[in-house]
């Protein structure tokens, strides 16, 4: 009883927020990310871990400010959720602006690999203005949440423009089919899904466990790859989400060669916006030769 009432009070602030004024719901959203920044927290030690592994050459001050940069966008995303899960096609037209490098309207197999910044979720504004303009629909990988109620539900609102959300666990054909039909294919290979799959290549100079999935996709499919970043414009208005032109000679015949030249790219973008990447992913936590782990 309590957690139906529990899933339906979560369900209804929701609502709420996704009809709130966009410049209300974002105040509220860095008001939320101010709090958490301040409160000591498993997640807060996990983001200065991640931040201290990665930019060394920060000193603790620098990584302090660093890190209540990222909890204020952070905040600011996950109110917005309200928008992605819940809002309408007006809604995410004039929050997140699309530019892109390739036609998306010529059905090629075609992987977009999507950073986990915290940004809105990219695949979304593809999937809502897909019928406007003559553009396929998104198909895409989901990690399963602990919360059954949530995760039906989350299905429901990604897959409300006609978007196709895929089991990550052993759906592979499904993705294959999807690509070869021309469909988007949204994949977020950065962060620690386990080792299954999965090898060592560089990160920010450290070993870090990384899927192979869009080498092994793309070359069983005969897909191109391309980037898609969505980040935060510079007057904060709102994000851009930009595609790329297909990376050049891949995939290779080697996926492991592939997986670390694709986190290379990643933390190339990162570099450019430290504080919108998702800090709050354990994503050393498997780590090579028994070492330990730095959480």
């Amino acid at each position: 009883m309590f957690k139906t009432l529990s899933n339906y009070s979560g369900l209804a602030f929701l609502k709420l927020l996704s009809i709130l004024p966009y410049k209300v719901l974002v105040s509220i959203g860095y008001g939320i990310g101010f709090i958490a920044a301040h409160i000591p927290s498993d997640r807060n030690r996990v983001v200065k871990t991640n931040l201290h592994l990665c930019f060394p050459d920060l000193d603790t001050k620098e990584i302090n400010e660093l890190s209540k940069q990222h909890w204020r966008l952070l905040g600011r995303s996950l109110v917005e959720k309200s928008i992605i899960w819940l809002g309408s096609v007006e809604q995410l037209s004039n929050m997140v602006e699309v530019r892109s490098e390739v036609d998306l309207s010529d059905r090629k197999p075609r992987i977009l690999v999507n950073m986990h910044f915290t940004g809105i979720e990219g695949s979304i504004i593809l999937s809502a203005l897909a019928k406007k303009n003559g553009w396929p629909r998104t198909s895409g990988f989901f990690q399963r949440m602990k919360s059954p109620f949530f995760n039906r539900k989350i299905i429901e609102w990604r897959n409300r423009f006609g978007g196709n959300s895929i089991d990550r666990q052993g759906n592979s054909l499904a993705i294959i089919r999807e690509i070869r039909k021309g469909s988007f294919i949204i994949i977020a290979p950065d962060i620690d899904l386990g080792t299954k799959d999965s090898v060592f290549v560089p990160f920010f100079n450290i070993q870090t466990n990384t899927i192979t999935a869009v080498s092994r996709l793309a070359k069983i499919s005969g897909a191109e790859v391309c980037m898609m970043v969505t980040s935060l414009k510079p007057d904060e208005s709102g994000y851009l989400c930009e595609i790329s032109k297909p990376i050049d000679h891949f995939p290779s015949d080697d996926p492991k060669s592939d997986t670390a030249r694709l986190n290379l790219i990643f933390e190339k973008e990162i570099r450019l916006r430290p504080a919108e990447y998702y800090w709050v992913h354990k994503r050393f936590k498997n780590r090579p030769l028994n070492e330990a782990n730095p959480y």
